[in-house]
């Protein structure tokens, strides 16, 4: 197995890194625009799942890491709502809707994978061992 040095290297971070992307593409529909708010929420919470991951890894311990792993896992099911919204205002098609929905999803599901691993994990970083 080997060791992760960067949370750049982290597949979940990559990831929400293209869930931001395609946020931020979707948000420049002229209809979805004009809706000043949402388009500001939208892309907060996308961008908040990927700089939770980057943050909780600089902590250099695992409490830390989880707690900002949730938060950003906390922020998925936001952006989830965001898109459910988006979509019944028809701001989005069903199919972009379905695409990026299942995207924050699978986040979601590896962020709690991960969470769940290093509850277990003997290695606690640097700052606990």
């Amino acid at each position: 197995m080997s060791t992760i040095t960067n949370y750049e290297e982290m597949e979940v971070w990559q990831k929400s890194m293209n869930l931001i992307t395609n946020v931020y593409q979707i948000t420049k529909n002229k209809s979805f625009l004009r809706d000043y708010s949402l388009v500001n929420q939208i892309r907060r919470s996308a961008i908040s799942i990927a700089s939770n991951i980057a943050e909780g890894f600089e902590r250099d311990g695992n409490k830390e890491l989880i707690n900002f792993l949730y938060i950003a896992k906390g922020s998925c099911g936001e952006l989830k709502c965001q898109l459910q919204i988006a979509r019944n205002l028809a701001y989005i098609e069903s199919n972009r809707f379905e695409e990026l929905y299942n995207l924050a999803n699978l986040i979601s599901k590896s962020l709690g994978g991960l969470i769940k691993y290093l509850q277990n994990s003997d290695l606690k970083g640097k700052k606990y061992k």
